[in-house]
């Protein structure tokens, strides 16, 4: 049977709680795979294993409870490989790696920042900003809503300006933000969202962080942020060397 893999830690990182569930119906029994210094959280891979809400919670409870007690590299959800040799086989093979990653991720947590436009306010805000489009709209107005020419070419210049609003946006909630974190890693294009950013943060300096989230609101009034975290550190584990074919493939995050 394949085996899933739910995160790497030190072999010394205290034992999980006894009858500690996984993902599958009924949940697997999830166990402890050490090689020298380090260790693998698995539990036995469930034939057609898809990301229900059931699944993903179990994947990040048991993150939780283990990183409750220590640094763990999170795996993300759907992570399977097809033995537990393969898996003490990659821990060897990279072990240099995670240790790095468990030195330099210890007591810090993953926040998820992503942002979009509140139509109505960055709308005005364009138009506030820009005399020619303000100029355009008033005289498409008292011409009784001008030429089909004379809306297209407002449409045009309405929504270039809305998309460098957007450029501006994201590099304000990165720069902004990235003074309060130890490290940035900016996600993939999302539709909806303007800004997909992670920031790493200490445990002991999230306050500061969420201080920091709370200005951004105020000073970009026409911004909705959503702010996800604290979470495992999934953004910052790094791939790292490539890994052989077939070993821990990635699906879809657990926190998503």
């Amino acid at each position: 049977m394949s085996t899933y893999v739910y995160g790497i830690t030190a072999s010394s990182h205290p034992a999980l709680p006894k009858d500690m569930g996984g993902v599958g119906d009924p949940p697997g029994s999830v166990r402890v795979l050490k090689e020298g210094e380090l260790a693998a959280l698995v539990s036995d891979a469930p034939d057609g294993l898809r990301p229900k809400r059931r699944e993903l919670l179990a994947h990040s409870h048991v993150l939780a409870e283990a990183g409750s007690a220590g640094c763990v590299l999170p795996m993300r959800f759907g992570s399977v490989a097809p033995d537990d040799d393969t898996v003490t086989g990659v821990l060897a093979e990279r072990a240099e790696h995670y240790r790095e990653r468990l030195t330099a991720l210890d007591g810090k947590v993953e926040y998820n920042v992503k942002a979009s436009h509140a139509e109505e306010a960055v709308l005005h805000r364009v138009l506030s900003a820009n005399p020619e489009i303000r100029a355009m709209t008033e005289a498409n107005r008292t011409s009784g809503g001008g030429s089909y020419e004379q809306r297209l070419q407002l449409g045009e210049m309405v929504v270039a300006a809305i998309r460098a609003q957007e450029a501006e946006d994201a590099t304000d909630v990165q720069h902004t933000l990235e003074p309060a974190a130890d490290a940035v890693s900016v996600g993939p294009d999302s539709s909806g969202w303007l800004a997909n950013v992670s920031f790493l943060v200490g445990r002991d300096s999230a306050e500061t962080f969420l201080t920091a989230v709370e200005q951004l609101r105020k000073g970009h009034p026409h911004l909705e942020l959503r702010v996800n975290g604290p979470l495992p550190p999934y953004s910052f584990v790094e791939p790292g060397p490539a890994e052989p074919a077939g070993t821990m493939s990635d699906a879809e995050r657990a926190q998503e």
